[in-house]
């Protein structure tokens, strides 16, 4: 985010630039808000409905950029945006659905008073430096050619240079109140641009909708998983298992030979059986999750994969056993995946706990260009977080590096409740 407070002289300009694009928003947006206008006049002989239909996703995309570019000025970040999405339907639906929504009279709202308040808040820092720029030239170089000062003849540089008082002022006041002006701008701006109470509540409801029906089916699919390993792996083994014991009792009077190596596969039978339901439970919740926690496991994790995996975690408790599991999981699907597709050399985990969110950062040196939607490994961890109501966002640009954030609301446990073997 852009200090809208920093003292160099750098900083003033920056705030400058910033004036004048907002100013050049607020003239777009005075086009827009006046084409709408006479889109709804005409909408009494019906021609202005399509023309206020197309107009709304241009309203809709200066008013997000605003959000973007009012961000910088704002301690809470970018205004999130308050639409609900256009139908796909028929074209009576979208219309129904533009003018029924609130954001769309919000916006109007805004946009007349961004073009009549908002514009004179905005553009006051670029007036006062550009008066105070034709000061200095009028009292340098222009009272030559207008000798007529407020109204009062100039007959000299001396009577001249009276101009840079009022020059010295305004870059002065510039510089102090550039600042206060650009926040009240974006403060002014958040009231419309925000989405309301209710807004924010629907956003909620449909969001935690979308993420239980997703826990639904992440569910669904897991049990499915189980129940094809249980009856393609242990279970197969038990039936042969109790086959081969069927066969040695028949077998143990007659053929005694035959007999000892029907149990003695039977006992191997066993082992691997016990094998696949360990690997199948470890793959449910890994035992060094409740042994070590999820330092310990991540830190494990690390140590076998191909890559060399510099881990740097910081917590002073314990996650809820969902949350580790949860956390380790996507740890171990993002580490895979760089490991098989991102052709890095190296890769690093950071793990911590702040303001009641547990921050990990997964990234590597691969050749970056990382696309969601080109496999369900990333959707299952968004998937697998949305239903703790976390978030994971990924930076990749074409050759990289490839960076992986994901948070998770949570409360940690005192470490003296840990396990005894997460502290050896």
């Amino acid at each position: 985010m852009i200090r809208v407070d920093r003292p160099a002289a750098t900083g003033r300009l920056y705030l400058l630039a910033w004036s004048l694009l907002l100013v050049a928003l607020a003239a777009t947006g005075v086009v827009l808000l006046v084409l709408f206008s006479v889109a709804m006049v005409l909408t009494a002989i019906w021609i202005g409905l399509p023309i206020a239909v197309m107009l709304t996703p241009l309203i809709r995309s200066l008013a997000d950029t605003c959000r973007r570019v009012l961000g910088q000025f704002l301690d809470e970040g970018p205004i999130p945006s308050p639409y609900s999405p256009l139908p796909q339907g028929t074209f009576p639906a979208r219309i129904r659905a533009v003018f029924t929504d609130p954001g769309t009279w919000r916006d109007m709202a805004w946009l007349l008073l961004n073009g009549t308040v908002g514009v004179i808040v905005a553009g006051l820092p670029a007036v006062l430096v550009a008066h105070a720029v034709y000061q200095t030239l009028y009292a340098t170089v222009l009272w030559r050619f207008v000798p007529d000062l407020y109204g009062l003849p100039v007959q000299n540089q001396t009577e001249a240079f009276v101009a840079l008082v009022p020059a010295v002022v305004e870059l002065a006041v510039f510089w102090r109140a550039t600042p206060a002006l650009l926040r009240l701008y974006a403060r002014m701006s958040r009231w419309l641009l925000a989405p309301t109470e209710k807004a924010r509540l629907h956003a909620r409801v449909e969001h935690l909708a979308t993420s239980r029906a997703d826990t639904i089916d992440a569910q669904a699919s897991e049990v499915r998983r189980i129940e094809r390993d249980l009856h393609d792996g242990a279970q197969a083994r038990l039936v042969a298992l109790g086959m081969s014991l069927g066969m040695a009792e028949e077998l143990l009077s007659q053929d005694p030979d035959t007999a000892r190596r029907l149990l003695a596969e039977a006992r191997e039978a066993t082992r691997q059986a016990l094998d696949e339901l360990r690997d199948l439970v470890r793959g449910i919740h890994p035992p060094v999750l409740v042994e070590r926690g999820l330092d310990g496991a991540v830190r494990a994790l690390a140590v076998s994969q191909q890559l060399p995996i510099d881990v740097d975690i910081d917590l002073h408790g314990r996650a809820p056993d969902p949350v580790e599991s949860a956390a380790y999981f996507a740890v171990a699907e993002v580490l895979t995946n760089a490991a098989k597709h991102s052709g890095a050399s190296q890769a690093w985990v950071r793990i911590t706990h702040v303001h009641g969110r547990l921050m990990i950062l997964v990234g590597d040196d691969g050749r970056g260009g990382v696309d969601e939607s080109g496999g369900s490994g990333l959707r299952g961890i968004r998937r697998r977080l949305d239903s703790f109501d976390g978030t994971m966002n990924i930076v990749s640009p074409a050759g990289g590096p490839t960076i992986v954030t994901m948070e998770l609301p949570c409360a940690l446990s005192s470490p003296k409740t840990w396990p005894s073997s997460a502290t050896g």
